[in-house]
């Protein structure tokens, strides 16, 4: 056995080939995003092209390692995306967003059984299909978010947690269909319930522990820190890396633990993101300006009987404390992770979803026609995710007695897209007294009272309590819940090498018709989820354009109360 590995220089070939890989990875990147908002297309396609579904350019073992540091991207952007969440946004929309993931599960689940009738498959068959059809790509819906913007609307709010609790249930099913094939077709209790009651663990303690261990404690440190500026752990928290080594920690902590515990390593790279997130808004921190007020008389008091050398040491630290960078967790994360994610990690993942591709079995006939027909309902069934969004007065599709009944005063509430504000009663002689408010010209006090009332209107509310002006809000949340990714490939390639997947038992080396349907339908989403995004929010960006120039509120008039941050 050898102890260690001898050093090679790689060939000129290797060389190549591996530069052109990563350089178009981001070359293709950039000329997609400003173009269509969905670079990752490209970089999903040259990932087809270079590995083993292409021209198996890549080396195995290069593809391996593509994979692996492929999905430190992901758990890198799933992280990013807990530090973008605004816990306010996500408490306010909770109910919306467990909407939106029930009907993103279900409805791909209930659809799938149709491969009964078009390929033949079992219950068994198409339980596992709607299983990987039922997830959500978090590494595309992250950077699709970030790519337009919309990550900290609350569009993106409802929407992110919307894809976790989808990935959430998605990884459940790994663990149920992995034991499927080793357990002799069984699923036992603890399968399905060990992976759920992990997940909801970790979810309901995370907030305790912030709530009753790390906010006391911070408050305790904070406050030994101002009474101590010159100490050792004063001084240790003030430098630069230190953020660095406790963010981290966290995140390698939670990652390990949850991977141990049986659930996914994901949901807890995306709850280690929101602590941090939640540390930084909601716990006090001791500021440049406090430490120094704070501090300050009892120095003065102690320098007229201080050296010189005692006095040079104080007045170095305080302007150190003056210089602090910043410390928060989007800061950090933006000094020591952003530019390898964005430059090598997050092309490695995209790419390795490439490598997943079956193309050259894919284009027979029948697997064709029937791969594309699956693909039409498993996006049917994300984009009804958008109805949620669309607010339709169901008055009005009542009988009219009823529809006056519904439309009383006291039965009116407040729900989850907005507050119902009332509107003025109108009289009989409402179309005199419009005239003549039209032909009075109003003072400036009632103008400045308007624009009071307006500025001050609450950011998670809709003013006018009228329908949306358009479907710009449910398309887009639709089209992000599209791409299954790589959650999907990864339960639907666990099925395949399961044989769960495989309707004789002879293995011919060649993939079953069942799991080339659900490639042909992972894939299709994948691409045109993005694709459709990226074109919807190009023309939401236009519209909101062309609504600046004529001096008009944007936002009410696009995206509404789901485009405010």
């Amino acid at each position: 056995m050898a102890t260690s590995l001898p050093y090679h220089e790689p060939g000129i070939v290797t060389i190549l080939i591996q530069t052109s890989f990563l350089l178009l990875l981001n070359v293709a990147n950039f000329v997609l995003d400003h173009s269509i908002y969905c670079g990752l297309l490209g970089q999903l396609f040259v990932g087809v092209a270079w590995g083993t579904p292409g021209a198996k350019w890549l080396s195995e073992e290069a593809e391996q390692v593509v994979v692996q540091l492929g999905y430190l991207g992901l758990l890198l952007l799933v992280y990013e995306g807990g530090l973008s969440t605004c816990l306010g946004a996500l408490r306010a929309n909770l109910w919306l967003s467990s909407c939106v993931a029930i009907t993103g599960i279900s409805v791909p689940m209930g659809l799938s059984f149709v491969l009964q009738k078009l390929s033949g498959a079992t219950p068994l068959q198409a339980f596992a299909a709607g299983a990987a059809l039922c997830s959500t790509s978090l590494g595309t819906t992250f950077t699709v978010l970030r790519s337009t913007g919309l990550i900290t609307s609350r569009l993106g709010v409802v929407l992110t947690s919307a894809a976790m609790m989808d990935d959430v249930v998605g990884l459940v099913m790994v663990q149920i269909i992995s034991n499927l094939g080793s357990s002799g077709a069984e699923i036992s209790a603890v399968t399905v319930v060990r992976p759920l009651l992990v997940s909801i663990a970790f979810a309901v303690c995370a907030p305790l522990v912030c709530v009753f261990i790390a906010k006391p404690f911070t408050l305790w440190l904070n406050f030994w820190r101002v009474k101590h500026p010159l100490g050792y752990i004063n001084q240790l928290f003030n430098k630069r890396g230190t953020p660095w080594a406790i963010h981290t920690s966290i995140l390698v902590g939670c990652i390990t633990g949850s991977t141990y515990a049986g659930t996914s390593n994901l949901f807890a790279a995306y709850i280690a993101g929101a602590a941090i997130s939640w540390w930084d808004s909601e716990v006090s921190h001791p500021t440049n300006e406090k430490t120094a007020s704070k501090t300050s008389p009892p120095m003065q008091n102690q320098t007229s009987g201080q050296s010189e050398a005692d006095n040079t040491i104080i007045s170095e630290h305080t302007a150190s404390e003056a210089k602090r960078p910043d410390t928060s967790g989007m800061a950090t994360f933006e000094r020591y992770y952003l530019q390898p994610l964005e430059r090598i990690l997050k092309p490695f993942f995209f790419a390795s979803i490439g490598f997943s591709i079956p193309i050259t079995e894919m284009f027979k006939g029948s697997i064709v026609w029937k791969g594309l027909v699956y693909t039409a309902l498993m996006m049917v069934g994300k984009l009804l995710c958008g109805a949620w969004l669309l607010r339709i007065s169901i008055a009005s599709l009542l009988p009219t007695k009823l529809s006056a009944f519904v439309k009383h005063p006291k039965l009116q509430m407040a729900h989850f897209w907005g507050r119902i504000h009332e509107k003025p009663k109108t009289s009989p002689n409402s179309a005199t007294s419009t005239h003549t408010a039209q032909t009075q010209e109003p003072s400036p006090a009632s103008q400045s009272s308007r624009e009071a009332a307006t500025q001050t209107t609450p950011s998670h509310s809709d003013p006018s309590g009228a329908n949306p002006r358009s479907i710009y809000p449910a398309s887009i949340l639709g089209c992000a819940m599209t791409a299954r990714g790589e959650i999907g490939f990864l339960i639907s390639s666990i099925a395949e090498s399961n044989k769960i997947f495989s309707s004789s038992p002879t293995d011919d080396g060649k993939s079953s018709e069942i799991f080339l349907i659900v490639t042909w339908a992972i894939m299709l989403c994948t691409i045109l989820g993005p694709l459709s995004l990226g074109l919807t929010v190009r023309r939401v960006k236009q519209l909101q354009q062309g609504v600046e120039k004529q001096g008009r509120l944007v936002q009410k008039d696009v995206l509404g109360v789901w485009g405010v941050s």
